[in-house]
């Protein structure tokens, strides 16, 4: 093989890193691949790292250890993140996507694969010192920022259901009151999906009353499996005090009634912090 340039090694390196997020990249594979000396890798490292920093384009962090190497976490900065959400609140704030029942039709945008990534990218970041083993969501609205949010973390995405698959086989399945309706509702896993000891994000589109995420977490502790946050695309503000507590959402709906029922959403005050 011809020897390899360092804008060469560079892009090959930003590529690997960027598709294969919060994954660690051992000096000696990228050694073995670009025929390089550990010091001129380290270099190339270096460089990459502060590009990455400058431009805000995430975190490029070094591992130590026996283990260790590099790996890339995709972050969004503060203003950036709020002027994101910002946006979708604006885009949001209007009385025809106001639904019976205290909902927002909001679907359309969970459908767009750059916004969701985005959404996705901002939750994960809060959740990166957490390191959970995967992120689980309630089938079905959930799972595209819920994706989006387990690819960034580099960990798997689980999906409990209504009813139990045959195709899963044998499953745990629990009762739960849900939040918004107040009916019972049923929620299922299959056992071979998680591993005891696991630690689990919770990730889900909406939150009004918390049932359906309180579920999740009772769901969780069937599997013996600890809960490390719970993350919404978005929550009402009432009722304030949910079935849950420790919630994150990335953007807040209030109801204002005058002559007519309008939708306000605001950004979480989180986002500020």
């Amino acid at each position: 093989m011809d020897r390899i340039r360092r804008n060469e090694r560079m892009a090959a390196m930003t590529k690997m890193l960027s598709d294969a997020p919060n994954k660690i990249h051992t000096l000696s594979h990228f050694c073995d691949l670009f025929g390089a000396a550990k010091s001129t890798m380290s270099e190339d490292i270096d460089i990459l790292r502060q590009v990455v920093k400058s431009f805000g384009l995430g975190e490029l962090e070094t591992v130590t250890g026996a283990a260790g190497g590099v790996r890339y976490r995709p972050t969004m900065g503060r203003e950036q993140a709020i002027a994101c959400i910002k946006e979708l609140c604006g885009t949001l704030s209007c009385k025809e996507r106001v639904l019976p029942g205290g909902f927002l039709y909001f679907s359309d945008i969970l459908s767009m694969p750059d916004v969701v990534s985005r959404m996705g990218m901002i939750l994960a970041g809060k959740y990166y010192q957490e390191e959970p083993d995967f992120v689980l969501t309630m089938e079905t609205k959930g799972i595209p920022v819920a994706l989006m949010t387990a690819q960034a973390l580099g960990v798997p995405l689980v999906i409990a259901r209504r009813s139990s698959k045959v195709y899963e086989g044998s499953a745990v399945n629990i009762n739960y009151v849900s939040g918004s309706t107040g009916r019972i509702e049923t929620m299922s896993l299959s056992r071979r999906a998680v591993k005891e000891n696991q630690k689990a994000l919770i990730v889900d589109d909406f939150l009004k009353g918390g049932g359906t995420a309180k579920g999740m977490v009772d769901l969780m502790h069937e599997f013996s499996v600890k809960v490390v946050g719970l993350a919404f695309v978005m929550a009402t503000a009432h009722p304030a005090k949910k079935r849950i507590t420790g919630e994150r959402a990335l953007m807040i709906l209030e109801e204002m009634e005058d002559e007519e029922i309008t939708a306000k959403v605001r950004p979480a005050d989180w986002l500020y912090e």
